[in-house]
C-alpha cells in the first residue's frame, strides 16, 4: 500500500532511479485527478460496490439457508446433493464463460450488470463451508426444542440459525466481497468499456504502448481502499463474534 502511494505520488520517470524514492511526492492529486479523467472512474467504483455488495448478501443469505438444509434437516438425497455441489468446486469457472455468454446474449443482458451479479449470487464454496460450519454451531436439542414450542423452519432459521451463524457469515462475507470486488475476467468479457467495474478500469490505465505506472498504481491504490473498509468492519464481527462464544463458553 506505502509502495502503491509512494509512486502514485510521483510522475513515471523517477520510477527507473536507483537507489528508488521511498518518500511521498507531490503529484498524487494531479494523478488522481489523470485517473477520474482517463477512465470513468467513478461510475466504476459505482459499479463494483454494487456487483460486491450484492453478490456477497445474496450468497451469505443462500449459502447459509442451504447449509441450515443440509446439515440439519433431512431429505432424500441430501449427501448426494451435496457432493455434487462440492463436485462443482473442481470445474474451472473459465470452461463456463462461452455458454455462460451465449445465455447472457440470448437474454440479451450483455453490457448489463446484472450479467455479472446473477452468475455470482451463490457459489459452492459458500454451501460448503456453512454447511460445515452449521452442523457443529447449532445443536440438534436447540432446533428440536424450538420445534416444541411450535416455530416453523423459517422462523427457526431466522431466530436460532441466522444468530449462531454470524461469525462465520461475516468470514464468507468478507472472502465474497474481495472476490467479487478483485473478479476481472467475466466484467472484461460480458461489460463495455463505458460502463466498466474497478479492475477492468484499471487494466484501461494500465494500456497503452508505455505503461504508465505512476498513474495505474493510483488507481490500484483508490481501488484497495473500500477492500481495508470491509476488511476492518468485517474484522470486529468476527473478533466480536469468537469472543461472545468464548464468554458463553
Amino acid at each position: 500500500m506505502y509502495w502503491m502511494l509512494v509512486v502514485g505520488s510521483h510522475d513515471n520517470g523517477v520510477l527507473g532511479q536507483v537507489p528508488p524514492p521511498l518518500g511521498l511526492g507531490g503529484n498524487l492529486m494531479a494523478n488522481i485527478e489523470r485517473a477520474f479523467g482517463t477512465v470513468p472512474f467513478f461510475k466504476a467504483l459505482a459499479n463494483s460496490f454494487m456487483v460486491s455488495g450484492a453478490i456477497t448478501l445474496s450468497v451469505v443469505l443462500f449459502s447459509t439457508l442451504a447449509g441450515f438444509a443440509f446439515a440439519k434437516l433431512t431429505f432424500k438425497g441430501r449427501n448426494a446433493l451435496l457432493l455434487m455441489i462440492i463436485a462443482t468446486m473442481m470445474i474451472p469457472n473459465q470452461l463456463g464463460v462461452i455458454p455462460l455468454y451465449m445465455l447472457m446474449a440470448k437474454i440479451e443482458w450483455t453490457g448489463q450488470i446484472y450479467a455479472v451479479i446473477v452468475p455470482a449470487m451463490v457459489n459452492a464454496f459458500g454451501v460448503f463451508f456453512m454447511t460445515q460450519y452449521l452442523s457443529e454451531a447449532v445443536p440438534t436439542e436447540l432446533l428440536e426444542a424450538a420445534r416444541a414450542d411450535g416455530c416453523t423452519t423459517l422462523r427457526i432459521f431466522w431466530h436460532v440459525v441466522l444468530p449462531a451463524a454470524k461469525p462465520a457469515a461475516a468470514v464468507l462475507g468478507m472472502l465474497t466481497f474481495m472476490t467479487a470486488w478483485n473478479d476481472f475476467f467475466w466484467p472484461l468479457v460480458v461489460l463495455t468499456p463505458e460502463d466498466p467495474t474497478v479492475q477492468t478500469a484499471l487494466s484501461t490505465l494500465a494500456s497503452g504502448y508505455v505503461a504508465d505506472f505512476s498513474l495505474t498504481l493510483t488507481g490500484a491504490f483508490i481501488a484497495t481502499i473500500p477492500l481495508l473498509v470491509v476488511f476492518i468492519a468485517l474484522g470486529r464481527q468476527i473478533i466480536g463474534g469468537i469472543m461472545q462464544g468464548a464468554v458463553k463458553g
